[in-house]
């Protein structure tokens, strides 16, 4: 593995040693083939014609030189194509592997000359970069002064430089540069450079989420940490005689602390499953007996809240591939968060549904609750970890911002997603779909249970 990349034995299947896309080769011999063809033809014809009508045959001399110069131009012309592109070739690549190593690369890259014109692209920069012919200047795309001034730096002593960019449009992407002499003949100063982009869009959003993670998570413990303080230092001073308001305080301080727990709970739940996100469960469950379970474990905050929850399932036993425990885990909260901010409505309903979306089949769970609906510019962002609708009801409400985030974890490892519809008074729809498997259609719950 050298500077460049792989090793110069790997070349892009698409195109040769010298850069020509190889359908283009395979259509050369036809090509010629053809204009024999034809040049034969033409002759035959206008020797008939010469035969029959010896006065015309000057005519038709003159005919076919015309006719065979623009039979055999375009040849001519890609001959020369060709021959000025090998030229071209030999001065920006001293070491034709080193080309074959560039064109195979998976990342954008670019060639300059001293003159900061584009002398070179490959496939993958065509696509990244789309708009962008050869023998343009690079500052016409790219007019960071931070990569510009790399550049300069670059050319100026012959040598290495490494920088980054960040681009905002047309989406954003963080890119970073490396631009890099092209060994020239001993004895020569590079005449041109190769610029390379390495993706790191992907790696930065990581970290951006990394940091908000930690900052949201802090944020929220720190809150109810100061409010215990505050409590334990007013009992230890002004109310440390007065019983009724001891009593108070001490209440205040057990849910505070409860809500802590939650959260610390929440958070090694959500490490837990971020860790095997990319696992797939190897276990099987069946959706009728793990939302039964949920119901009857919600049933006395349903009672409590004045609501009836409706589970009827059509069949005895709906079976996905998936693990029953985190499966209760999503259903827990979505079912308790439809009973929470869906308590007006008197309701909740959960129904399965067998259906098809793109001619697959597939399996619906959903969870309707009839309360006052989500406004349609925060249902995009529901499942991003500490995220809520109004702080203020969700704290009120003992939530811990994270639920619909672990919801979202769950359902990726288990290959199915969520769908979520909303409208302002007519409450709100939780879908879960999930693949269906034919082979466990109809499949009894015992066999599935010593399985």
């Amino acid at each position: 593995m050298g500077r460049f990349g792989p090793s110069p034995e790997v070349v892009n299947p698409a195109f040769d040693t010298i850069g020509f896309p190889k359908q283009d080769q395979a259509r050369w011999p036809s090509d010629r083939m053809r204009r024999k063809r034809l040049t034969f033809i033409a002759a035959l014809s206008l020797l008939a014609l010469a035969i029959l009508h010896p006065q015309a045959s000057i005519a038709a001399a003159v005919v076919f030189v015309i006719l065979a110069g623009t039979i055999f131009w375009p040849a001519r012309e890609r001959a020369n194509r060709a021959e000025a592109e090998n030229r071209a070739n030999e001065q920006i690549w001293p070491d034709r592997g080193m080309k074959a190593v560039v064109e195979a690369l998976q990342e954008p890259a670019l060639v300059i000359d001293r003159d900061l014109m584009i002398r070179y692209r490959n496939p993958v920069s065509a696509i990244s970069f789309g708009n962008m012919a050869l023998g343009d200047a690079f500052s016409l795309r790219f007019r960071s002064p931070e990569l510009l001034a790399a550049i300069d730096a670059a050319l100026a002593n012959s040598a290495s430089k490494t920088t980054s960019l960040d681009e905002r449009r047309p989406v954003e992407r963080n890119w970073v540069i490396e631009i890099l002499p092209i060994p020239a003949y001993q004895g020569m100063q590079p005449t041109f450079f190769l610029v390379l982009f390495h993706d790191r869009t992907g790696e930065r959003r990581v970290e951006r989420m990394r940091s908000d993670f930690v900052a949201n998570a802090s944020h929220e413990l720190r809150t109810p940490l100061a409010s215990l303080a505050g409590f334990i230092e007013t009992l230890q001073g002004p109310a440390r005689d007065d019983p009724k308001a001891r009593e108070q305080f001490l209440n205040i301080m057990r849910e505070q602390a409860t809500r802590m727990s939650r959260l610390i709970d929440d958070l090694l739940s959500l490490s837990r499953i971020e860790m095997k996100r990319h696992l797939s469960p190897q276990s099987h469950a069946d959706l009728v007996s793990v939302i039964s379970k949920v119901c009857a474990q919600l049933e006395p905050l349903a009672d409590e809240l004045g609501l009836v929850l409706d589970f009827v399932p059509k069949e005895d036993s709906v079976v996905v591939v998936g693990d029953e425990d985190e499966l209760i885990q999503v259903f827990a909260n979505l079912i308790e968060n439809a009973c929470k901010y869906g308590a007006d409505g008197g309701r909740v309903d959960i129904s399965l549904n067998r259906t098809n979306e793109r001619g697959e089949p597939v399996i619906d769970a959903a969870v309707r609750d009839y309360g006052a609906g989500i406004p349609a510019e925060h249902v995009p962002r529901l499942t991003e970890r500490f995220y809520r609708v109004d702080v203020g009801n969700s704290r009120s409400k003992r939530g811990t911002g994270l639920g619909l985030s672990i919801v979202r974890n769950i359902l990726l490892r288990h290959r199915s997603r969520l769908i979520i519809d909303s409208a302002i008074g007519a409450g709100s729809t939780f879908t879960v779909r999930f693949p269906a498997s034919s082979k466990l259609a109809g499949v009894p719950r015992k066999i599935l249970e010593r399985s």
